[in-house]
This record gives structure tokens, C-alpha cells and sequence, in this order.
């Protein structure tokens, strides 16, 4: 490797108005670089490859789990820097040549395991954990379709789907490079926390208990542990005491089940539990927690048992406290395929048959909360940050180069025509499946386009909104509404329309977020550019893969009605999946939140969302001297609860704890410990927690050999989904 030729720039080199003008950016990134840093070397590649591997085969196989854990990339960012350390002090550092390369000599040892090969890995880690999501949104497609509809998609049509929704979303992304990654005033906040663990990893370790040394007890301690509440004793997984206090009372089940009711002192001694759905609370700053924490109380315990016990809302009594399940009028569970045609189209007839939709109380609500959700962060974003929105992009057109963007300079500039060509190339393929193969997906060509001109529409505003504010509204509410309008009768139409329109948008700002951390880490964009595209395509036919073989080879997966009790295969984010293709794409709309249908009042939500930060800003205005009033926020008090269902009460009641213990408790009191260890001790839960969870299904889980006692069967709270209205018969329930 060539001597270190650092050619950074110094502090008297740099002009004041170079200086980012960021405040948290100034403190946070280094404004020097060292190109000589080798990127593209061995080590990258191989460890790139297998983490993006890892974490695409460990996310997909989590995925239909009932607690979804997702591996994100700052488990690899931790655990890749003793093992890349120890590849540069063992691996050979003979030159060769390689035939068709000409005489550029080559090693698999390019000396010091460095930061920049470092950023690559996580990258292609994050592909693999499909930028955080945890696996690509369009295998979910797949999983409705053959697990719930119990109808046929071939591989390659599943295939080209995935890929196709995921490099969608890449080529916005470079389109919008130039107005959203290089401006300083587009700062992206939450890239900051990764360049701050970076230089953390990266600097000299001296202490008697290094990072990498805790880094390995945590994680045999959490890969031990998990043997507990993951085969032995899963009820530890959900320890709803107040049901086994009151095994007979249908009410106190209700409150008491942290799975099945409202979790009232709930707890779990598993860490799958604890991350799953709202990622690990370690990593979530003190002042989210507080907002969810409160969100969560007002929905959970204040509106849904005045909406229950004190309203009887929506015949409440009929149906189960907390349900994602779609009813018949008279409480029973809806016999969906019933209502499907050969054709795979809504039967009217049949509909008829059967009657109109009913929902739980608490779905019909969460669909509420979701509409105010989104007209809430629209105007909360415009009339708090829309000032500073506005400023910044003006600046960003006028500001002078911060030091950042200079820096890049050195590196070659990836062509736009790159771009161009990829997204040509993404909507040709797409085009073809709607059109060859239609009969599998039923989206028609001008619904692709309308989907593609809808992400474009949007990704650049959003793309704004997280950049400065770090908030990212989601939209796929409104992409389901907007063709279960237009094109109802037809499920999978639905559903790939919110998958080309929100996800590709979604993916876009996903890939502009990675841009803006190789930014800050000075990583040459071409490098990023393959790392991320390489890996996206992987990732997606992994997850495809190991979809695949688990649908065809656990029986009954997804039907929980049909599953043991302790079996983990439930499906839970999968179930609201398909909830909404009936809901929004068979059914339609109109007979879910029309005049057709049960719950039109649910489109009022919209209105008192938009309305509610308009107010809470006109009292900011009216006294500001009261500093409390702006940090009323309520696109995430409304937004709380967003996650449930799939999650559920004992979800939020673990990750409030652990989360208020460490960001709070920890952070304040033993400050030294929190900053050296704490995403340290993430990461090894999550990786213990995945190994061990793969190990008991290769060694027990596949061959059915499970135990069987009080412990393997479930949180005892079987009253949880019963109905208290009069004359409502379901199996299992006492009939009032």
C-alpha cells in the first residue's frame, strides 16, 4: 500500500464561509479527508458481500415471525471492525496480477483496516436490511398472495417485481443528487449518528475493556439467554401476570394481555420482543421516547377504553378489544377467499352474501389516527419548519460550496446518464411485467405510470422534510386510497401501486440518506454508487429465496387460527398487509370509508389533523414566551401507536422501559459508559438474539421438535379476543 499521503486541508486553510453552516454538522464531521485511503480492497468486498448476505437472509427469515426482529446496519458496523482488524494482521500481503487487468498489481491485503472500507461494508449492509425496513416491501406481495389469497406467483415474476420497485427508487434518488445531497443546508440529522459511531469504532482503544471485547461478552451473553424465552420457556416472551391473576374474567384478560388486549403491566424477557417493530430503544434518542410514551398512553388508555367500554363504539362489544382481523356483523371471523372470484377480482354477489366489513374497534381507530397522521405532519412541517424549509433550498442555490462538497471535488462525479439509463431500463421491465404478465400482478401499464409520476412528484419534497427536519411523512395511506378509488375490485393491483408509488419514493430517500453519510465520510461516489446497486440487487434475491422456501416448507405458515400456540410463524406484519390489499384493493374504499361502508366518519380524522398543529401554532405565536408550547408534536402523539397492529401493547410497554433506562437513567448518570458502550450493547443483542433464533430452527424448529408445558403455551390470556356484546357466539368464549 502506498505511504499515507494526508492532503487534507488544514484549519487555517479553510475559508469561515466553507464551515458548514450546521451547527451539529460543525461538531459532528471531521472537515478533512485523506484519499490515499484504499476503498475498493478485498476486505470491502468480502465482508460487504457477506454482511449484505447475512442480514437479507436473517431479516426475511425474522420477517413472518410474531416478533419481527430487524437486524439493522450498525450491528455490522460494530461487529465488521474486529473481524476486518483481524483480516488486515493475518491476510497475505503478496501482489499478483490478474488476467484481463493489464499490469495494475493487486493484494488482498491493502494494509490498516480503514474508516472509508468500513462505510462501504455498512452500506451493503444496509441493502441488506433494506435500508431499515428489514427486508424489501414486495416480498410482502408475494407472502399475501400465496400464504392468505392461497393463489400462485411464479419466481420470475416475484422477482422482477422486487428489483424492480427497489432500483426504481434509485434512479429518483440521482435525479435529485444534486439538490438534496450536496447543498450544506440539506444536512440529513440522522447520517450524523452513524459518522459519530464511526469515529468512535476508528479511534485508538486503550482501556482494559475495549469495544470489541464487550462487544463479544454481550453478544454470547444475549445468544445464551435467547435459548430461554425462544424455546424453552416462550411465555417469558409476553408475562401478562394480570391474566393468570384472573384466568376466568374476559375484562381482565382484555387489559391485561400485552398481545391480544392492552397490555396493562405486561412485560417480556426477551430481546426480540423489546426491538421488534420500533428497532432497538437504545439507539433512539430520550425525547422520541417521551413523545411515543405519551402518544401511546393517550391512545391505549385513555381513547380506546372510552371508545370501548364508555361508547360502544362502532359495536365495539362485538368484536375483540385489539384485532387486525376483518369481522362479519356478528363478530365472526370474514371468510375473505369467499369473496374472491377466479379471476382474483372482488365476487359482488357474494359480497352481498356475507355483508358489509366490520373491523375492531382499534383497527377502524389506528386507520383514523393514520389519515390524521399524515395531514398532521404536512401542516406541522409547513407552518414550524416551512420558513426554514424554504430558506434552506433558497440557500442551497445561492450558498458558496461548504468544505463537505469541496472535498468530494477530488473524487470523479458519477455520469447522469447512469441514472438515466437505470431508470429507463427499471420502467421498460416494469412495463413488460404489467403487460406480460398482468394476469399475475393485474396492475395495467398507466397505473405503473401514474405510480412512477407519483413517487417523482413527491420524493423531492419529502426528500426536503427529512433532510432538514428529519421527519419523512409516509404516504402510502394516500397511494392506497388513491387507486382503491380508481381501480377497485382488485387486490394486487392495490398493493402494487403503493409499492411502485410509496415504496420507490420511500427507497429514494433511503438512497439519499447513504449518499449524504459517504459525503460526510468523504467516500468516492462511483464506490457508492456500485456498493449500493450491487447490494440492492442481492439483498432483493435473497429475500425472495428464503421467502420462497419458508412459504413451501412450513405448514399452515401465516394462519394463526391454524398454528400451534407457541409456534412463532404467525405472520403478524404480513396480516395487516393483507387487511389492507382487502380493505383498500378487493373491497375498495368506498365500502370500507364511503357512503358504502361503516366507517365514513374516519374521514374526518384527515381534517382534525391538518387543523390540530395550525393551532398548536397559533398558540406558540400568541404566547411565546412559553417554551413548552412548540414541543407539543403532533404528527408522532398521533403517529404513536402507528406501528400497532402488527405490534402490540407489550412491544411499547418493554421498549418505553429499556429505552427511558438507558437514553435516560444511563445517559445522565453514567455518561462515560452510555457514549462508549451503548450502540455497542444494540448491536450484540441483536446479533446474539439472530444467531441463536436460526440455530433453534436448523436444529428443532425444522424437524417439530418442540417441548410441550405451561410455559410453550403462549401468555395464557385465551379470553383476550373474546366479544362482551349479548348474543355473540364464538368458539372458546364464555356467551354473556
Amino acid at each position: 500500500m502506498a505511504p499515507t499521503n494526508v492532503t487534507s486541508p488544514t484549519a487555517a486553510d479553510i475559508d469561515g464561509d466553507e464551515l458548514s453552516p450546521v451547527e451539529e454538522v460543525r461538531l459532528t464531521v471531521l472537515n478533512s479527508d485523506d484519499p490515499s485511503l484504499p476503498v475498493w480492497t478485498f476486505r470491502m468486498w468480502f465482508l460487504g458481500l457477506l454482511s449484505c448476505a447475512l442480514l437479507s437472509f436473517l431479516n426475511q427469515f425474522f420477517a413472518y415471525r410474531t416478533e419481527p426482529l430487524i437486524i439493522t446496519q450498525i450491528t455490522v458496523q460494530v461487529a465488521t471492525l474486529p473481524i476486518g482488524r483481524f483480516l488486515a494482521a493475518t491476510l497475505p500481503e503478496t501482489r499478483f496480477r490478474i488476467p484481463g487487468c493489464g499490469s495494475r498489481l493487486f493484494s488482498l491485503n491493502s494494509g490498516p483496516f480503514n474508516v472509508k472500507e468500513h462505510v462501504l461494508i455498512s452500506i451493503f449492509a444496509n441493502a441488506g436490511s433494506a435500508f431499515g425496513a428489514g427486508s424489501a416491501f414486495a416480498v410482502s406481495i408475494v407472502n399475501i398472495i400465496k400464504a392468505f389469497y392461497h393463489r400462485k406467483i411464479s419466481f420470475l415474476a416475484s422477482w422482477l417485481l422486487i428489483i424492480t420497485t427497489q432500483v426504481l427508487g434509485y434512479g429518483w434518488a440521482g435525479l435529485l443528487r444534486k439538490y438534496v445531497v450536496e447543498p450544506a443546508h440539506m444536512w440529513w440529522p440522522s447520517t450524523l449518528v452513524q459518522v459519530s459511531l464511526f469515529r468512535a469504532l476508528h479511534e485508538k482503544d486503550d482501556q482494559r475493556m475495549s469495544r470489541a471485547k464487550f462487544f463479544v461478552i454481550a453478544l454470547i451473553c444475549s445468544f445464551s439467554w435467547y435459548l430461554v424465552p425462544g424455546y424453552l420457556v416462550p411465555t417469558l416472551s409476553s408475562i401478562s401476570w394480570v391474566c393468570w391473576a384472573f384466568s376466568k374474567s374476559v375484562t381482565a384478560q382484555q387489559l391485561g394481555s400485552g398481545m391480544r388486549g392492552l397490555g396493562l403491566g405486561a412485560l417480556t424477557l426477551d430481546w426480540s420482543v423489546v426491538a421488534s417493530f420500533l428497532f432497538s430503544p437504545l439507539i433512539s434518542p430520550f425525547f422520541a421516547i417521551v413523545n411515543v410514551f405519551a402518544g401511546y398512553v393517550l391512545i391505549i388508555y385513555v381513547v380506546i377504553p372510552i371508545a370501548y367500554w364508555g361508547l360502544d363504539l362502532y359495536s365495539a362489544h362485538k368484536f375483540p378489544i385489539f384485532s387486525s382481523h376483518l369481522f362479519t356483523s356478528q363478530g365472526q371471523k370474514y371468510d375473505i377467499s369467499a369473496i374472491v372470484n377466479d379471476k382474483f377480482e372482488l365476487d359482488q354477489d357474494k359480497y352481498q352474501e356475507q355483508g358489509r366489513i366490520h373491523l375492531s374497534m382499534f383497527f377502524a381507530l389506528t386507520y383514523g389516527f393514520g389519515f390524521a397522521t399524515i395531514a398532521s405532519t404536512i401542516t406541522h412541517v409547513g407552518f414550524f419548519y416551512g420558513r426554514e424549509i424554504y430558506a434552506r433550498f433558497r440557500a442551497s442555490y445561492k450558498g458558496k460550496e461548504d468544505i463537505h462538497t469541496r472535498l468530494m471535488r477530488r473524487y470523479k462525479d458519477i455520469p447522469h446518464w447512469w441514472f438515466y439509463l437505470m431508470l429507463v431500463v427499471t420502467l421498460v421491465v416494469s412495463l413488460a411485467l404489467c403487460t406480460f404478465l398482468k394476469d399475475q400482478v393485474q396492475m395495467p401499464w398507466w397505473g405503473l405510470l401514474f405510480a412512477g409520476a407519483m413517487a417523482f412528484v413527491f420524493t423531492l419534497p419529502i426528500s426536503i422534510i427529512t433532510a432538514t427536519t428529519n421527519q419523512t411523512p409516509g404516504l402510502n395511506i394516500i397511494t392506497e386510497y388513491v387507486m382503491g378509488i380508481i381501480y377497485p375490485g382488485r387486490p394486487i393491483a392495490n398493493v402494487c401501486f403503493k409499492v411502485y408509488g410509496y415504496m420507490s419514493m420511500a427507497q429514494a430517500v433511503s438512497f439519499l440518506n447513504d449518499f449524504k453519510l459517504g459525503h460526510y465520510m468523504k467516500i468516492p461516489p462511483r464506490s457508492m454508487f456500485l456498493v449500493q446497486f450491487i447490494g440492492t440487487i442481492l439483498a432483493g434475491t435473497i429475500n425472495l429465496a428464503v421467502a420462497w422456501w419458508l412459504l413451501n416448507s412450513i405448514e399452515n405458515i401465516c394462519q394463526d387460527e391454524l398454528l400451534p400456540p407457541d409456534s412463532p410463524w404467525t405472520c403478524p406484519g404480513d396480516r395487516v398487509f393483507f387487511d389492507a390489499s382487502v380493505i383498500w384493493g378487493l373491497v375498495g374504499p368506498k365500502r370500507i370509508f364511503g357512503s358504502q361502508g361503516n366507517y365514513p366518519a374516519m374521514n374526518w380524522f384527515f381534517v382534525g389533523g391538518a387543523l390540530g398543529p395550525v393551532l398548536v401554532w397559533l398558540l406558540h405565536k400568541a404566547f411565546p414566551k412559553q417554551s413548552w408550547i412548540p414541543l407539543i408534536n403532533l404528527p408522532v402523539l398521533l403517529g404513536a401507536t402507528g406501528m400497532m397492529p402488527p405490534a402490540t401493547a407489550v412491544n411499547y410497554n418493554s421498549w418505553i422501559i429499556v429505552g427511558t433506562i438507558f437514553n435516560f437513567f444511563i445517559f445522565r448518570y453514567r455518561k462515560q459508559w452510555w457514549q462508549r458502550y451503548n450502540y455497542i450493547l444494540s448491536a450484540a443483542m441483536d446479533a446474539g438474539v439472530a444467531f441463536m433464533a436460526v440455530i433453534l430452527y436448523f436444529s428443532v424448529g425444522m424437524e417439530d421438535k418442540g417441548l410441550s408445558w405451561w410455559g410453550t403455551e403462549g401468555e395464557h390470556c385465551d379470553l383476550a379476543t373474546c366479544p362482551t356484546a349479548k348474543g355473540i357466539l364464538v368458539d372458546g368464549c364464555p356467551v354473556n
